[in-house]
């Protein structure tokens, strides 16, 4: 079979990744209307746009949404193992509508002020089934048991605790940037349990360089260069670039994702497996760099460079801002570069090439949206690197950090989780 015109890998390839390189084909599905990709932008629209919940956080939510989708899903096709539902459904019920149920469920769960809306939008779905009454029915049992089944499972995991953070002071401390001066955000989330692995701090890199390391002096004169709003350095392909990236992560990943099930026809099964595996691994690296960040408690550039950067080497800019804004949490491993170090591998894993198309577009632009194709998933992660220090906010040591965590979440997830079981009662 052939999947965008490159044979599925079944063997090692060169770089890094080759871990994560699954060991069958993927069966593609034509599936005209899909579940699964329309209750992930309502889950877009109930987290973020009505929801306000941040970038890295936004992805526990899509998490447990997704995880109870390929649950319900999975249930009823008795291919893959099951995540938190172990209970078989009836092979006749719709999986449409057990997708679509079990989605509407965790969402009025987690955000009961919107249930009108979502209500509105579970019986559109359900209108649009072509499944016969009984089909849908036991569809929408399944995909509510197994909704239940993820909102039970994580009870007590954290979700939004009370976490308190202070700032330290003095050269290498975080401290709220400029323009907003926000306190930091989300602390909860680094202390959150994960989904996929034992602990928050499982996959804790080591600290942040010396102020007095050359590898500190190179990586703050990279950034300095390149990543402030007045560079001279900065191509303009690149500031477009630098800009392209600040759009609210989760909400570019949200279209991304569908893009990319629509790019391969992938029927609803594989839809639901796809959005589990890179929601949770979006998650799971979220919450690994968050404990990180909040452990090491390292400055933004914004703070870095007007104070010359605690090295008597190096050259201070008080005048100097960042490209975009600056988020409000500590620098120190890139987010983005966690994030999208367990996305970009995990689509490879799923389609068994690290050749997939991949499309992402932003609407971080006040001409319109832009769009970037990637025809490798390598290139994306290689561009969201530079795209953090052109925009101002990172360091090349920090995205280094954060792309090894995210792979390594990915490694594990893809050894663990979501993997075809040999029959139906495994």
């Amino acid at each position: 079979m052939q999947i965008g015109g490159d044979r599925c890998l079944t063997t090692r390839k060169a770089r890094s990744l080759i871990w994560f390189i699954a060991p069958f084909c993927l069966a593609l599905q034509l599936n005209a209307a899909n579940a699964v990709t329309d209750w992930n932008l309502i889950a877009s629209t109930t987290i973020i746009t009505n929801g306000g919940k941040s970038p890295a956080a936004s992805a526990v939510w899509f998490s447990y949404s997704s995880l109870a989708v390929y649950d319900a899903v999975n249930a009823i096709t008795g291919q893959y193992r099951p995540f938190y539902y172990r209970t078989a459904g009836p092979p006749a019920a719709s999986v449409e509508a057990a997708a679509a149920a079990a989605a509407h469920r965790v969402l009025v769960n987690f955000f009961p002020s919107q249930q009108t809306a979502l209500d509105t939008q579970l019986s559109a779905s359900l209108a649009g089934i072509t499944a016969g009454s009984d089909a849908r029915d036991a569809g929408v049992a399944v995909g509510e048991a197994a909704a239940m089944a993820v909102i039970n499972a994580r009870i007590g995991d954290g979700l939004e605790n009370n976490v308190p953070y202070v700032p330290g002071s003095g050269p290498g401390a975080w401290i709220p940037t400029p323009p907003a001066f926000a306190l930091a955000v989300t602390p909860w989330l680094g202390q959150m349990r994960p989904f996929t692995s034992r602990a928050a701090d499982d996959f804790l890199p080591d600290g942040p360089p010396s102020l007095a390391s050359e590898t500190w002096k190179r990586d703050y004169n990279l950034t300095r260069l390149y990543g402030g709003v007045a560079s001279t350095t900065r191509s303009v392909a690149e500031t477009e670039i630098g800009l392209f990236w600040t759009e609210h992560t989760g909400q570019q990943y949200a279209r991304a994702f569908n893009y990319l099930v629509d790019s391969y026809h992938l029927g609803t099964a594989d839809s639901a497996r796809l959005m589990a595996m890179l929601w949770t691994g979006f998650a799971d690296a979220g919450i690994a760099c968050f404990n990180a960040k909040y452990k090491y408690g390292f400055w933004r550039p914004a703070t870095a460079v007007p104070a010359g950067g605690g090295n008597v080497d190096l050259t201070a800019d008080p005048a100097w801002l960042p490209l975009g804004a600056t988020p409000a949490h500590p620098e120190y491993p890139a987010a983005h570069g966690c994030v999208t170090g367990a996305v970009a591998p995990l689509i490879a894993s799923f389609f068994g090439t690290t050749r997939v198309n991949v499309l992402v577009d932003s609407k971080a632009f006040t001409d319109g949206a832009h769009q970037h194709t990637f025809k490798d998933t390598r290139d994306l992660m290689d561009e969201v690197f530079w795209a953090r220090i052109y925009a101002g906010f990172h360091y090349y040591h920090s995205l280094e950090a954060g792309r090894q965590l995210g792979e390594t979440v990915a490694q594990e997830l893809v050894r663990n989780y979501f993997r075809r079981r040999a029959n139906r009662e495994d």
